[in-house]
Protein backbone atom coordinates (compact mmCIF):
# COMPACT_ATOMS: atom_id res chain seq x y z
CA UNK A 1 0.00 0.00 0.00
CA UNK A 2 1.19 3.52 -0.80
CA UNK A 3 1.83 5.49 2.38
CA UNK A 4 2.03 8.92 0.71
CA UNK A 5 0.50 9.21 -2.75
CA UNK A 6 1.76 12.77 -3.24
CA UNK A 7 5.36 11.79 -2.56
CA UNK A 8 5.12 8.50 -4.49
CA UNK A 9 3.60 9.98 -7.65
CA UNK A 10 5.96 12.94 -7.41
CA UNK A 11 8.79 10.44 -7.60
CA UNK A 12 7.07 8.67 -10.53
CA UNK A 13 6.83 12.00 -12.34
CA UNK A 14 10.52 12.68 -11.79
CA UNK A 15 11.37 9.19 -13.04
CA UNK A 16 9.26 9.68 -16.17
CA UNK A 17 11.10 12.96 -16.75
CA UNK A 18 14.39 11.08 -16.33
CA UNK A 19 13.37 8.51 -18.97
CA UNK A 20 12.20 11.19 -21.43
CA UNK A 21 15.50 13.06 -21.14
CA UNK A 22 17.37 9.75 -21.53
CA UNK A 23 15.50 8.98 -24.77
CA UNK A 24 16.21 12.47 -26.14
CA UNK A 25 19.86 12.25 -25.10
CA UNK A 26 20.36 9.02 -27.04
CA UNK A 27 18.51 10.29 -30.12
CA UNK A 28 20.46 11.81 -33.05
CA UNK A 29 19.35 15.37 -32.33
CA UNK A 30 22.80 16.91 -31.79
CA UNK A 31 23.84 17.58 -35.35
CA UNK A 32 23.02 14.02 -36.39
CA UNK A 33 24.70 12.52 -33.32
CA UNK A 34 23.31 11.43 -29.99
CA UNK A 35 24.33 13.28 -26.84
CA UNK A 36 26.89 10.69 -25.78
CA UNK A 37 28.72 10.78 -29.12
CA UNK A 38 28.54 14.58 -29.22
CA UNK A 39 30.08 15.01 -25.77
CA UNK A 40 32.62 12.25 -26.40
CA UNK A 41 33.81 14.05 -29.54
CA UNK A 42 33.82 17.38 -27.71
CA UNK A 43 36.02 16.20 -24.86
CA UNK A 44 38.31 14.27 -27.22
CA UNK A 45 38.88 17.42 -29.26
CA UNK A 46 39.52 19.48 -26.11
CA UNK A 47 41.97 16.92 -24.74
CA UNK A 48 43.78 16.81 -28.10
CA UNK A 49 44.21 20.57 -27.93
CA UNK A 50 46.21 20.18 -24.71
CA UNK A 51 48.11 16.94 -25.44
CA UNK A 52 50.58 18.07 -28.11
CA UNK A 53 53.93 16.96 -26.66
CA UNK A 54 55.81 16.24 -29.90
CA UNK A 55 57.97 19.43 -30.00
CA UNK A 56 59.19 18.78 -26.44
CA UNK A 57 59.90 15.13 -27.26
CA UNK A 58 61.91 16.23 -30.31
CA UNK A 59 64.12 18.32 -28.03
CA UNK A 60 64.69 15.36 -25.72
CA UNK A 61 65.71 13.19 -28.70
CA UNK A 62 68.36 15.63 -29.92
CA UNK A 63 71.19 14.28 -27.69
CA UNK A 64 70.73 10.83 -29.24
CA UNK A 65 71.77 11.92 -32.72
CA UNK A 66 74.98 10.09 -33.55
CA UNK A 67 74.11 7.28 -31.12
CA UNK A 68 74.39 4.09 -33.18
CA UNK A 69 72.22 1.12 -32.23
CA UNK A 70 71.85 -2.44 -33.44
CA UNK A 71 68.58 -4.17 -32.61
CA UNK A 72 66.71 -7.31 -33.58
CA UNK A 73 62.96 -6.97 -33.92
CA UNK A 74 60.40 -9.77 -34.11
CA UNK A 75 57.40 -8.85 -36.27
CA UNK A 76 54.12 -10.74 -36.67
CA UNK A 77 54.86 -12.01 -40.19
CA UNK A 78 56.98 -11.33 -43.28
CA UNK A 79 54.64 -8.72 -44.88
CA UNK A 80 54.57 -6.87 -41.56
CA UNK A 81 58.36 -7.02 -41.40
CA UNK A 82 58.72 -5.72 -44.97
CA UNK A 83 56.39 -2.77 -44.33
CA UNK A 84 58.14 -1.95 -41.06
CA UNK A 85 61.53 -2.07 -42.78
CA UNK A 86 60.42 0.88 -44.93
CA UNK A 87 60.13 3.02 -41.79
CA UNK A 88 63.73 2.35 -40.78
CA UNK A 89 65.12 2.69 -44.30
CA UNK A 90 63.49 6.13 -44.53
CA UNK A 91 65.36 6.92 -41.30
CA UNK A 92 68.73 6.16 -42.92
CA UNK A 93 69.13 2.82 -41.14
CA UNK A 94 70.32 -0.45 -42.62
CA UNK A 95 67.79 -3.27 -42.41
CA UNK A 96 68.16 -7.00 -43.01
CA UNK A 97 64.92 -8.98 -43.27
CA UNK A 98 64.93 -12.66 -42.36
CA UNK A 99 61.39 -13.99 -42.49
CA UNK A 100 59.46 -12.03 -39.86
CA UNK A 101 62.61 -10.75 -38.13
CA UNK A 102 64.37 -7.41 -38.71
CA UNK A 103 67.97 -6.62 -37.89
CA UNK A 104 68.27 -2.84 -37.77
CA UNK A 105 71.49 -0.82 -37.58
CA UNK A 106 71.35 2.95 -37.53
CA UNK A 107 71.45 6.30 -35.78
CA UNK A 108 68.89 6.25 -32.94
CA UNK A 109 68.39 10.02 -33.13
CA UNK A 110 67.62 9.86 -36.86
CA UNK A 111 65.27 6.90 -36.41
CA UNK A 112 63.33 8.69 -33.68
CA UNK A 113 63.41 11.94 -35.64
CA UNK A 114 61.76 10.27 -38.62
CA UNK A 115 59.19 8.64 -36.35
CA UNK A 116 58.39 11.99 -34.75
CA UNK A 117 57.98 13.61 -38.16
CA UNK A 118 55.41 10.95 -39.02
CA UNK A 119 53.69 11.35 -35.65
CA UNK A 120 53.55 15.12 -36.17
CA UNK A 121 51.89 14.70 -39.58
CA UNK A 122 49.44 12.21 -38.08
CA UNK A 123 48.64 14.58 -35.20
CA UNK A 124 47.65 17.37 -37.58
CA UNK A 125 45.56 14.87 -39.58
CA UNK A 126 47.90 14.88 -42.61
CA UNK A 127 47.76 11.13 -43.10
CA UNK A 128 48.29 11.45 -46.86
CA UNK A 129 51.86 12.57 -46.19
CA UNK A 130 52.61 9.30 -44.40
CA UNK A 131 50.78 6.97 -46.79
CA UNK A 132 52.52 8.67 -49.73
CA UNK A 133 55.88 8.28 -48.01
CA UNK A 134 55.61 4.54 -47.37
CA UNK A 135 53.07 3.38 -49.94
CA UNK A 136 50.47 2.03 -47.54
CA UNK A 137 47.80 3.13 -45.05
CA UNK A 138 48.93 5.79 -42.58
CA UNK A 139 47.28 4.15 -39.56
CA UNK A 140 49.03 0.89 -40.40
CA UNK A 141 52.32 2.79 -40.66
CA UNK A 142 51.87 4.30 -37.20
CA UNK A 143 50.89 0.93 -35.79
CA UNK A 144 54.08 -0.48 -37.30
CA UNK A 145 56.08 2.30 -35.62
CA UNK A 146 54.42 1.43 -32.32
CA UNK A 147 55.19 -2.28 -32.64
CA UNK A 148 58.75 -1.70 -33.91
CA UNK A 149 59.63 0.75 -31.15
CA UNK A 150 58.15 -1.55 -28.51
CA UNK A 151 60.47 -4.27 -29.80
CA UNK A 152 63.36 -1.79 -29.98
CA UNK A 153 62.86 -0.78 -26.35
CA UNK A 154 62.79 -4.44 -25.30
CA UNK A 155 66.02 -5.25 -27.16
CA UNK A 156 67.82 -2.15 -25.87
CA UNK A 157 66.94 -3.14 -22.30
CA UNK A 158 68.33 -6.60 -23.02
CA UNK A 159 71.56 -4.89 -24.11
CA UNK A 160 71.45 -2.82 -20.88
CA UNK A 161 71.15 0.40 -22.88
CA UNK A 162 68.63 1.86 -20.49
CA UNK A 163 68.92 5.53 -21.49
CA UNK A 164 68.24 4.63 -25.09
CA UNK A 165 65.33 2.40 -24.10
CA UNK A 166 63.85 5.21 -22.00
CA UNK A 167 63.83 7.74 -24.84
CA UNK A 168 62.25 5.16 -27.18
CA UNK A 169 59.51 4.52 -24.61
CA UNK A 170 58.91 8.28 -24.34
CA UNK A 171 58.46 8.61 -28.10
CA UNK A 172 55.98 5.73 -28.10
CA UNK A 173 53.91 7.13 -25.24
CA UNK A 174 53.98 10.86 -25.97
CA UNK A 175 54.04 10.85 -29.77
CA UNK A 176 53.13 7.58 -31.50
CA UNK A 177 50.21 6.58 -29.29
CA UNK A 178 48.73 10.07 -28.98
CA UNK A 179 48.97 10.80 -32.71
CA UNK A 180 47.34 7.47 -33.55
CA UNK A 181 44.54 7.84 -31.00
CA UNK A 182 43.76 11.45 -31.94
CA UNK A 183 43.93 10.97 -35.71
CA UNK A 184 41.17 12.84 -37.59
CA UNK A 185 39.99 14.61 -34.43
CA UNK A 186 40.03 18.41 -34.75
CA UNK A 187 41.66 20.00 -31.67
CA UNK A 188 39.86 22.68 -29.68
CA UNK A 189 40.78 24.82 -26.71
CA UNK A 190 38.60 24.55 -23.63
CA UNK A 191 38.56 28.37 -23.46
CA UNK A 192 36.70 28.38 -26.80
CA UNK A 193 34.03 25.91 -25.59
CA UNK A 194 33.75 26.79 -21.90
CA UNK A 195 30.00 27.42 -22.19
CA UNK A 196 29.07 23.94 -23.44
CA UNK A 197 31.56 22.36 -21.02
CA UNK A 198 29.90 24.03 -18.01
CA UNK A 199 26.42 23.15 -19.32
CA UNK A 200 27.42 19.49 -19.83
CA UNK A 201 28.85 19.24 -16.31
CA UNK A 202 25.77 20.86 -14.77
CA UNK A 203 23.56 18.54 -16.81
CA UNK A 204 25.43 15.51 -15.49
CA UNK A 205 25.03 16.63 -11.86
CA UNK A 206 21.37 17.65 -12.19
CA UNK A 207 20.45 14.53 -14.17
CA UNK A 208 22.07 12.27 -11.58
CA UNK A 209 20.18 14.07 -8.79
CA UNK A 210 16.94 13.74 -10.77
CA UNK A 211 17.28 9.97 -10.83
CA UNK A 212 18.30 9.81 -7.16
CA UNK A 213 15.40 11.92 -5.92
CA UNK A 214 12.93 10.03 -8.13
CA UNK A 215 13.91 6.71 -6.57
CA UNK A 216 13.97 8.19 -3.06
CA UNK A 217 10.51 9.76 -3.35
CA UNK A 218 8.98 6.60 -4.81
CA UNK A 219 10.33 4.40 -2.03
CA UNK A 220 9.47 6.86 0.73
CA UNK A 221 6.00 7.37 -0.72
CA UNK A 222 5.65 3.62 -0.75
CA UNK A 223 6.37 3.64 2.96
CA UNK A 224 9.97 2.46 2.98
CA UNK A 225 12.31 4.62 5.05
CA UNK A 226 15.93 4.32 6.07
CA UNK A 227 16.28 4.39 9.84
CA UNK A 228 19.29 4.47 12.11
Amino acid sequence: MIASKKEFFGGVGLFIGFVIVLIIFFSPVFGGKNGLDYLDNLYNSISKGSAYYIPKVKEECEPFKGNSVNVTLAMADKPHAENTAKLFKASGAEVVITGATLKVSGDLGMILGNCLADADAMYINDGAKISGKYGYDEKRAMFNWWKALEETERDLKRQKKFKEAKIVALVVKKAVESSYNYYKIEPQKISDRWGIVIISLLFYVIYTLLYGFAIMFMFEGWGMKLEH
